[in-house]
């Protein structure tokens, strides 16, 4: 190396203004993160709305095949999500209330607060297809 290249200085942040800058958005997302959070909480309800209507689809499916809707969530054909519990992505368990000939209840319920309130959501689905919501977090 020659004597010229060894004194050039390349513009750098230094620690401090990048602490500084990690502080101010951290600052910011403590202040954006209350609001955010109805966001947060109605946009992974729709994992139960979507997990219902397919629960919905198959309680239809068993119920043209044997004209009575089940109790049994194994005799048909849905299979519900692994939970966040058991190292999968869902944020609901899944179960059917009641099944008679002409009508049956389901129901998903969160295993997860999503807003810390210590309320969990849930949502449940009948013979009619639409997905209500019964408790919302």
């Amino acid at each position: 190396m020659n004597k010229d290249t060894q004194n050039i200085k390349l513009p750098a942040f230094n620690l401090q203004e990048t602490l500084i800058v990690l502080a101010i958005i951290g600052i910011l997302l403590l202040i954006a993160l209350p609001n955010l959070m109805p966001l947060i909480a109605k946009a992974k309800s729709v994992e139960a709305q979507t997990q219902l209507k397919a629960l919905y689809n198959a309680q239809t499916t068993y119920r043209y095949l044997h004209s009575k809707y089940t109790n049994t969530i194994e005799e048909l054909d849905f299979e519900p999500p692994k939970t966040v519990l058991e190292n999968g992505n869902a944020n609901y368990k899944y179960n059917i209330l009641e099944a008679a000939n002409a009508t049956f209840k389901a129901r998903a319920e969160a295993i997860t607060d999503f807003d810390g309130d210590g309320v969990m959501n849930v949502w449940e689905i009948d013979e009619s297809g639409n997905p209500k919501q019964i408790v919302k977090d």
